[in-house]
């Protein structure tokens, strides 16, 4: 298993450069002091899930009854859409909270950060590499860390990029994205085909 692959892939999935403009928008109506602390804070919910789906995921999974191959060809479409959604962006800003309320794990680290395409990949790598979940939660945290990092300097990202310049390095995380999410697909339905030949 090739774990600065899986990172880079996690990282393009979480998608910091498009959650950069809607995590703006949501902490737009929280005073400037809270900001800070209130990202950091979702982040870190945002990685305890994720570690948490994938130290417990085979569990889920097994009570559920999921083969790998099943979960392989959901994660692929999943991805795929949420990779269409990247480059064909028609984003509204999660959440419903009123103005005088923090946002609280949700919209910000759940489903921006930790959504169901971040999960279903964490399922898919801890069910095909069981033995290597201590360095899939290090390549986990590898790749939260550069997405935390752009997310909470976002501001300044945002004043040097621009809202354009930021859209476009979302389209071509998309673009990257759509690929592995075929590829998921792919192999989901080749592991499916051979299990189910005679």
């Amino acid at each position: 298993m090739n774990l600065l692959s899986f990172a880079v892939t996690l990282f393009l999935v979480l998608d910091p450069f498009g959650n950069a403009a809607v995590f703006h928008s949501v902490l737009q109506k929280v005073p400037e002091a809270r900001r800070k602390p209130i990202m950091a804070r979702e982040l870190l919910i945002a990685l305890g899930i994720l570690l948490a789906f994938l130290f417990l995921g085979k569990y889920v999974l097994g009570f559920l009854g999921v083969q790998p191959h099943t979960l392989s060809i959901s994660g692929g479409i999943i991805l795929f859409l949420i990779a269409l959604g990247m480059v064909f962006p028609v984003r509204s800003v999660l959440g419903g909270e009123k103005d005088d309320e923090e946002p609280f794990i949700v919209p910000l680290a759940v489903p921006l950060i930790a959504g169901p395409s971040s999960i279903a990949l964490l399922l898919l790598t801890a069910s095909r590499h069981p033995e290597a979940l201590s360095w899939i939660g290090a390549a986990v945290v590898i790749a939260w860390l550069c997405s935390s990092t752009i997310l909470y300097f976002s501001p300044v990202l945002l004043k040097f990029l621009g809202i354009k310049g930021a859209r476009a390095l979302e389209r071509l995380m998309g673009l990257l994205l759509i690929l592995v999410a075929v590829q998921m697909f792919l192999d989901g339905v080749t592991t499916y085909t051979a299990h189910s030949a005679p």
